[in-house]
């Protein structure tokens, strides 16, 4: 179990493997469709979130997109537009997090910060979540896409 503060994560049992350089991908890692598709109907609850294209992400990829009336408590840490995150079509997203929660999903297993991320001022915890291969790992990656709606946005999900 990684820890900061009272930020908690099981450690993952399997860590894919990353490029290191852009474009950032898994390597290997076979995608659960049905298991994305329940990640964007419930990002899609979030108060003023939109799914659309992403900006950022490559081709085929879903943006976390923010109502442009929403203020942002970290507009900093957005990488373009209002697109807080993405999801990759192999199932794994890049999201903003705050860099003490980046830096325990990174110990425990369930995220690699992006090759960018510290060369921005801001984007310390700009990382990439793994693709989640069960019901309970899509779980916590849930809640690490809710930590960084609210990291960015300043908002809890109710």
């Amino acid at each position: 179990m990684a820890f900061a503060g009272s930020f908690k994560l099981p450690n993952r049992a399997a860590i894919p493997q990353t490029t290191d350089s852009v474009p950032h991908i898994q390597i290997g890692v076979k995608p659960n469709p049905q298991l994305s598709k329940e990640l964007l109907r419930r990002v899609a609850n979030f108060p003023g979130v939109e799914l659309q294209g992403t900006v950022i992400g490559r081709s085929g990829s879903t943006g976390f997109w923010l109502d442009k009336e929403m203020k942002l408590a970290r507009p900093d840490v957005v990488v373009r537009g209002r697109e807080f995150a993405h999801l990759h079509p192999d199932g794994s997203l890049h999201a903003s997090l705050d860099p003490a929660v980046a830096a325990v999903a990174v110990k425990a297993g369930w995220a690699t910060p992006h090759p960018w991320a510290n060369k921005n001022p801001g984007w310390e915890g700009f990382v990439m979540l793994y693709t989640p291969g069960t019901k309970e790992e899509l779980e916590v990656v849930y809640h690490l896409v809710m930590e960084s709606y609210r990291f960015v946005t300043g908002r809890n999900i109710p």
